[in-house]
């Protein structure tokens, strides 16, 4: 053996695969004995039907070392001009991500493994935190009720016009929107209109009073400033729709606010925006957090999550999901919306933005910026440039003419890029221009030196902001660095991440986020992009992605992939809209009904009516299964209008369906398409694929089966792969020819390659792997499930198994016996899961009364051991309020969780111990998780609705108040 083939021999390319695995070589033994089966092979030819099984994925690169992955991504980041400032704006800014957020929430598994706030009691760090964001939100916009984030502004738009259509009495069709809207949203706005037959107006500004009273617009849709920059005064616009009876959209930039009259103020209905100057990188189009914010008469129509404030069991203030019966899973093809995420981390470190910098600190940026856009407005003057407005906060429009092509050409030989359009150059101002580059700018309008300049225009004096915001405490208390540092710290400590235990949630696959596969996430190739920068400038950007894109469509075995939906509810719809299209180039168009099994996610019927499909629902069998023969006689009853068919696999009920080939050949026999919704490709990846089961389209969540993180509740990626018949149909964007298709439907987000920074972190996790390593994570992700199958079976009964007996890579455990036996329900189960340390199961979902476990290969087998451990502790518990033991009401399983206060008061009314209370189990003692609050009251929150900020002891003084009457 040669020296290189030695060191070759001596580099250990499956090390990563092996850490991301949870279970090493033995403990695979010993798990596969338990679950009797010979090996992981044979266990994955028990679980998947051999009709399906066999992935191809030649296409996927060799596994790399965690150093040369870095080093390949750090190379690609370099090929990105990060050496070039966008100054493009069209709503997205250079920003400032203060360090101390950067490295304590960004980059800091606390924050970032964490899950959607389902669980309150285990979530009160985030949800104060979303509060915060919810405040800030209000405060700027003049607005009392506003949500906790939404995907970016394009999607907050869309959603704000869908929100005005269900709202307008009259339900007209005909939408108004300024003309200087930005175009990414007025193209999302459009996409989204058109299945649902809502017509899209585009009307100069000049012409909005007159066009509303001649068109009656159940709503007007307005930018703020304008996209060229104009501020103007909105007040006889908004009037105008009013007066028409719609409501009034106004898209609204958060840093001008500070500066400007508050829309609301002015009287808009609906403002909505994204955060992404308040700290959050460009990262080449997202994840951003948007916003909206509504009057208080709107508020049960507000999409997405809405925090409030309750009180717990023992009558203290609490936070949790307000208003939860707007979800999908319950309103299915009766919501309004299919927004499923929120851009949860995104909105935590906007939100702390706000509250490093404070009111005065948002002034000061806002002004600073300001004060520089009126230099380059006298810079332009007196180099003989027309300004288009006089009126603006921080973008310059220079009517250039016949010098705008040298114009820009010269910005970016120093290093700069403008905004272009004709003769009409563009520049945005952001915090991060320094007095350097100002200066340089200036002298390339012909302004000369920046002494010799009088600032001119600016925001009128009429049009600018009289009232406080960000008033509450939160927003004054923390400047310090140490005071910040330890408030995070503090909101970090109330939560359960994945740092500190497994989270075994159903359908959502909370697996490791590797460190290496984070890191390049900040790098500044990958950090600083604008999404609107030109192409040659961000080669390193599509190389990656053009690879993922590749290694995504040979794991699916489809033709072809957009990364651009920025969550798996936008992958839906994006898919659906590929079908619509392809059937309308059919000659089709009258194909408009989708097949949804009854057991389908709830926002697979929420996408389908938005793209302007009827839903039709179809049942599953007593195992779980799709009824083959409701499926049948419901293809054949709609076989002239059949578009699609929607489905899960493996199932929602965490099986592999063996009549899967059937099921998608009989659709195809009738004209139809099968949509796979991929939530559960962690089961298929290397053993089979949505093509090998008859799928012509899936959307992956690229935050569940390839690493990123959930975020508290996002980010999240949904990108979807398409057979070869569907490719030409897939989103493309007005502004990027490269981000799709000529001939496709439009955008669904409003970046061309929707949230690109955290990209990355999929392609480090391919690349990391193998197909090797993809192969076995698949495996032992069923393995695990089917060990805890295994060992609760004799426990908590499993409610579906597949032909062979094994689950897929989740099982559901039936809890819907204690209720009748003890009294005992699921949700008490979950609240004592918290006294353990552990974050419960998928909760009543797909069937209600049931906890759907899925561990993921990530976890070890001594975590999955002390779950199971937990569980069968529970069921004892269980068993002694069943047979008298313990007291029907006050029992451990009843009052959980259990606070450290109230272990610790020196008053103790329960017939249980404090011990049995707080340390149920040996293992809770090394590492004790003290849930900060006890159980959330829903009912009161949703009665008494409180959802912005103001300190806790303030409401714990109203509700006293309110206990004394």
């Amino acid at each position: 053996m040669s020296i290189l083939d030695e060191l070759e021999a001596l580099e250990d390319r499956g090390e990563f695969a092996r850490r991301h695995i949870g279970p090493g070589e033995a403990e695979i033994a010993d798990m596969l004995k338990l679950v009797g089966a010979e090996s992981l092979e044979a266990l994955a030819g028990r679980t998947v039907p051999a009709a399906i099984a066999g992935a191809d994925l030649s296409l996927l690169p060799p596994p790399a070392t965690e150093a040369e992955a870095l080093a390949e991504l750090r190379a690609l980041a370099a090929q990105n001009r990060s050496d070039i400032k966008s100054l493009i704006g069209l709503g997205y800014y250079g920003t400032h991500t203060p360090p101390v957020i950067l490295r304590n929430v960004l980059e800091n598994p606390g924050w970032y493994t964490a899950y959607t706030p389902y669980q309150a009691e285990i979530a009160q760090g985030r949800l104060e935190a979303l509060v915060n964001f919810q405040t800030m939100v209000a405060d700027l916009t003049g607005l009392p009720v506003a949500n906790a984030s939404l995907l970016d502004e394009a999607t907050a738009a869309a959603e704000a016009v869908t929100l005005a259509h269900a709202a307008h009495k009259a339900k007209g069709s005909t939408l108004l929107v300024a003309a200087d809207l930005h175009p990414q949203t007025l193209a999302v706005v459009r996409v989204r209109a058109e299945p649902v037959g809502i017509r899209v107006v585009v009307v100069p500004p000049s012409e909005v009073v007159a066009a509303c009273a001649a068109e009656k617009p159940f709503a007007l849709l307005l930018q703020y400033p304008g996209t060229t920059g104009e501020v103007r005064d909105l007040a006889p616009e908004i009037a105008a729709v009013q007066a028409a009876g719609g409501l009034a959209i106004v898209a609204a930039d958060p840093l001008a606010l500070t500066l400007l009259t508050p829309p609301g103020e002015m009287g808009a209905d609906v403002v909505v925006g994204s955060t992404q100057r308040f700290g959050v990188p460009l990262g080449y189009g997202g994840p951003h957090a948007a916003y909206m914010a509504v009057k208080d008469a709107l508020k049960r129509l507000l999409p997405g999550r809405l925090v409030g404030v309750s009180v717990d069991a023992a009558g203290n203030p609490a936070m949790r999901l307000a208003l939860q019966t707007r979800e999908q899973h319950i309103r299915r093809e009766k919501a309004t919306s299919n927004i499923c995420t929120a851009q949860v981390l995104l909105a935590v470190m906007a939100s702390m933005y706000a509250v490093w910098h404070g009111p005065e600190g948002l002034k000061r940026i806002a002004s600073r910026v300001a004060l520089q856009a009126r230099v380059l407005a006298a810079a332009a003057r007196r180099g003989g440039f027309t300004l288009r407005h006089d009126a603006f906060f921080d973008t310059i429009a220079i009517e250039a003419g016949d010098r705008a092509e040298a114009l820009v050409a010269g910005a970016l030989a120093r290093g700069f890029n403008l905004r272009r359009k004709g003769g009409l150059v563009g520049i945005a101002l952001d915090e991060t221009v320094t007095r350097e580059e100002l200066a340089s700018l200036a002298e390339l309008l012909g302004g000369g030196a920046l002494d010799g300049l009088a600032p001119m225009g600016g925001i009128p004096a009429a049009l600018a902001r009289t009232s406080p915001f960000c008033t509450a405490e939160v927003f004054n208390s923390h400047h310090s660095e140490h005071a910040m540092l330890r408030y995070l710290k503090r909101l970090e400590d109330k939560d359960v991440a994945l740092n500190r235990s497994m989270i075994p949630l159903g359908s959502c696959t909370m697996k490791l986020n590797a460190t290496a596969e984070m890191i390049p996430i900040t790098l500044p190739g990958f950090a600083g992009m604008h999404p609107f920068a030109p192409i040659d400038q961000a080669q390193g950007y599509l190389t990656l992605i053009r690879r993922l894109e590749t290694w995504l469509a040979g794991i699916t075995g489809f033709a072809a992939v957009s990364l651009q939906p920025n969550a798996g509810s936008q992958g839906e719809y994006a898919g659906l809209l590929a079908i619509r299209a392809w059937h309308q180039a059919q000659g089709q168009e009258h194909r408009d009904i989708c097949l949804i099994p009854s057991s389908a996610h709830g926002t697979n019927p929420a996408s389908a009516v938005m793209a302007g499909m009827k839903v039709v629902v179809v049942g599953c069998d007593r195992d779980g299964n799709v009824d083959v023969a409701d499926l049948r006689a419901k293809a054949e009853q709609h076989a002239d209008r059949l578009a699609a068919l929607m489905i899960t696999y493996p199932s929602t009920h965490g099986v592999f369906e063996e009549a899967i080939r059937e099921i998608c050949a009989l659709i195809h026999a009738k004209g139809g398409q099968v949509y796979m919704d991929g939530a559960n490709m962690n089961a298929q990846v290397g053993l089979t694929s949505p093509a090998a089961i008859g799928a012509d389209v899936c959307h992956l969540n690229l935050h569940k089966t390839f690493c990123i993180p959930h975020g508290g509740g996002g980010p999240g990626v949904g990108p979807i792969g398409v057979a070869a018949h569907l490719a030409p149909h897939l989103p493309n964007h007005p502004l990027l020819a490269e981000a799709g298709p000529a001939t496709g439907y439009g955008p669904v987000s409003a970046a061309p390659f929707g949230s690109a920074a955290i990209l990355p972190i999929s392609y480090t996790y391919i690349r990391l792997m193998g197909a090797a390593g993809l192969t076995r994570a698949t495996q032992v992700a069923i393995l695990n499930a089917n060990y805890i199958a295994q060992r609760l079976s004799g426990h908590f009964p499993v409610l579906y198994r597949g032909a062979r007996g094994m689950v897929a890579h989740e099982c559901i455990l039936d809890c819907r016996g204690f209720q009748q036996g003890g009294g005992v329900l699921v949700e008490d189960i979950a609240k004592r899961l918290q006294d353990y340390g552990y974050h419960a199961p998928t909760m009543s979902w797909p069937v209600s009364g049931t906890l759907m476990v899925e561990p993921t290969e990530s976890e070890p087998k001594a975590e999955l051991d002390r779950f199971c451990d937990a569980m069968i502790a529970i069921r004892a518990e269980i068993r002694a309020v069943e047979q008298g033991r313990s007291d029907r009401a006050d029992n451990p399983l009843k009052n959980a969780p259990h606070t450290a206060g109230e272990v610790m008061a020196a008053e103790w009314t329960h017939p249980y111990s404090r011990e049995e209370a707080a340390f149920p189990a040996p293992f809770v003692r090394a590492h004790k998780f003290w849930p900060p609050v006890k159980r959330v009251d829903n009912v009161h929150g949703d009665r008494n609705l409180v959802c912005t900020c103001a300190p806790l002891e303030a409401y714990a003084q109203q509700m006293q108040l309110q206990a004394a009457e």
